[in-house]
């Protein structure tokens, strides 16, 4: 991951792409939304800003958040060290105090939101559908829960969520992107070049006599940590995953009817209403604009009146299970078409309610559905399997068993590497093969030792136990065991050479008015050519070396680079294409709508810093440290 995130700034318009992605992690969480991190105080504050304390606790719960977080996102974990290293930990503290800035900005500016927009705005959260892309109140409890909030809780934190996005979208109204930079990214992204090109291989760098033997030694010893033996070790471990489990978990016609019977009205498609309500904050004045409803005075007009737009007003085409107020959920689904309820005692006040459209609902067959939901019982089966494996295993680890002594017990099969590296190879070379795809479990061994008692490792929704079982060292190796080794390595280099300076050869001649075609010619190699392709163009028989080095050549230009299995490339410029300048396409418009995102986010990021410089802002370094692991290096 993290080479990943160098390789990616390693060029300026990377460098822009990260910078614009930087930004957007310190703002973004502070408008677009995370945890209650602002109730209550407490008497350690790693940080104030105006009147809103953040204890240290309440932070490094976030810190941690945020660190797993990563970590899913890149498919392993994040350490303290690493988050330090890339500057994630003053990011979290950047966004967490950027989130109490805007939300003590929008308390002065008497700033609010409508319960019927909070809604909304649950209502469209990806997270909270189902497989038939609706809203599902069960999954809705149970992901608020898994994350500590009651659903009051949850819905105030959507209501300061969405009054950053109201300051966020004031202040980025109107940016547009200079035309002068959206045509210069557009042109080097879509520059092209042609170039004709010649291989060199180890046929054309002559004979490479034999080393004489002090030559070989004089090699090794000048090289001698590249043929070093690596650290090995031997290691065991147990895969438990529902995955494995589910595939002899068979599930009968009779266990699958109980389920489809008891989840009958959910797989099938509800019924659906437009659904619209006006909340009025009394029984009186709710039960007054009902009276008002004629011929003359619409449900409309009654929304006018009270300055309410259509997001206020309209709920859209829902299910009733979507409905979070079960008062309005029946009125709603009690009326026919067209109809406005009677004054209805909701949670959020007394509402009057409005039916549009109706679309029925249907109910699948059995066998339409028998399939799916054999899977999903084999599924959980193998889940409720998974955690009581998990628990017998503690159980005979805490009593002293070792994981091949657990495994045998529990029917469970324990897989032993005698030598493996930290690159997962063996003494041979070769990868080690009876690795799951995707288990690390490799470089958690070598994070390790003998006898630890480790933790498993969470996989595909399982757990992965491994132990080790023995180490054995790095070491330097003698002349006689890698003879051949250093020779073919001596050997690789001796071409290499002769291949650089005949490929320099070349290159002289060609820039003082030869043809590349003629040095082919006597080489007896192919005059290969490749035509128009861009910056971040895969060349068949090419490697990106060569790609880049041609986008550092002017037109006629010849350049050298090295090729795969050691072969040395020459090539000459052909031509040079820049297309122009379609300010009309989509990739245009994408890379416009990236820009006016960055710049938005530079934006509100500079505002923010306003509102922290003139409500004043503290930070206990202290305090930082602790939570973020820096005092564990000193």
């Amino acid at each position: 991951m993290l080479r990943g995130i160098r390789t990616a700034s390693s060029n300026w318009l990377g460098k822009i792409v990260m910078a614009v992605v930087m930004g957007v992690l310190i703002v973004s969480f502070g408008i677009w939304g995370i945890a209650d991190i602002f109730r209550g105080f407490g008497q350690s504050t790693l940080a104030k800003v105006g009147s809103t304390e953040i204890s240290t606790e309440q932070f490094r719960q976030i810190y941690s958040d945020r660190l797993q977080q990563i970590g899913r996102q890149y498919g392993r974990p994040l350490t303290p060290d690493q988050a330090r290293a890339f500057g994630f930990d003053r990011q979290v503290l950047q966004q967490t105090i950027a989130e109490a800035a805007l939300d003590e900005e929008a308390r002065r500016m008497r700033l609010g939101q409508s319960d019927a927009e909070t809604m909304r705005a649950i209502y469209n959260d990806p997270n909270f559908k189902g497989l038939n892309g609706q809203f599902e109140p069960q999954r809705f409890q149970s992901v608020i829960r898994q994350f500590g909030y009651t659903e009051q809780r949850y819905l105030a934190e959507q209501r300061r969520v969405g009054l950053r996005r109201q300051l966020a979208g004031t202040i980025g109204a109107g940016i547009e992107p200079p035309k002068t930079l959206i045509e210069a990214l557009i042109r080097y992204q879509n520059e092209q070049r042609s170039i004709e090109y010649i291989k060199l291989d180890a046929a054309q760098a002559g004979t490479i006599d034999p080393p004489s033997p002090e030559a070989l030694a004089a090699y090794f010893e000048d090289h001698k940590a590249q043929f070093r033996a690596p650290e090995y070790r031997k290691i065991a471990f147990v895969v438990v995953t529902p995955e494995e489990i589910g595939k002899w978990t068979e599930v009968s016609d009779e266990d699958a009817k109980k389920i489809f019977e008891q989840r009958r009205e959910r797989l099938g498609t509800p019924e659906k209403r437009e659904i619209s309500q006006i909340v009025f904050p009394n029984m009186e004045e709710a039960t007054a604009a009902r009276a008002r409803l004629t011929s003359t005075t619409s449900f409309d007009d009654l929304a006018k009146e009270r300055n309410l737009n259509l997001a206020d007003v309209d709920l859209g085409m829902v299910a009733k299970s979507a409905i979070l107020d079960p008062a309005v959920a029946d009125a709603a689904f009690s009326l026919p078409s067209g109809e406005v309820s009677q004054p209805v005692q909701g949670r959020f006040g007394v509402a009057l309610v409005k039916v549009g459209k109706i679309e029925p609902g249907t109910t699948p067959t059995y066998e339409s559905m028998a399939g799916e939901i054999k899977k999903q019982i084999a599924a959980e089966r193998a889940r409720e399997k998974v955690a009581d494996l998990h628990n017998k295993m503690e159980d005979e680890r805490g009593g002293g068993a070792n994981l091949a002594e657990a495994a045998q017990k529990l029917g469970l099969a324990a897989v032993t590497i005698d030598a493996v590296d930290r690159s997962g190879r063996m003494p041979n070379g070769q990868p080690v093969a009876n690795i799951p795809t995707g288990l690390d479990v490799v470089s958690q061994a070598f994070g390790s030792d003998v006898g630890v008692d480790n933790e498993p490792i969470q996989f595909r929704g399982g757990y992965v136990w491994y132990d080790v079982l023995g180490v054995t060292p790095s070491r330097e190796r003698s002349l006689d065991e890698v003879r051949d080794q250093v020779e073919a390595k001596w050997r690789e280099d001796q071409i290499a050479t002769k291949l650089r300076e005949k490929a320099t050869e070349i290159v002289k001649k060609v820039e003082a008015g030869g043809k590349l075609a003629e040095e082919a010619s006597a080489l007896g190699v192919k005059l290969d050519t490749s035509d128009k392709f861009r910056r971040d163009a895969a060349l068949p028989g090419l490697p990106e070396s060569v790609v880049s080095a041609a986008f550092r050549t002017a037109k006629d230009g010849v350049g050298q680079a090295t090729g795969t299995g050691g072969e040395r490339i020459v090539f000459r410029v052909t031509d040079i294409i820049v297309p122009p300048v379609d300010l009309a396409s989509d990739e245009v418009k994408k890379l416009k709508e990236a820009l006016q995102r960055g710049m938005t986010d530079e934006q509100v990021a500079q505002y923010v810093n306003k509102i922290e410089k003139d409500i004043g802002t503290t930070i206990n370094q202290a305090a930082f440290a602790q939570v973020t692991g820096a005092n564990n290096n000193e």
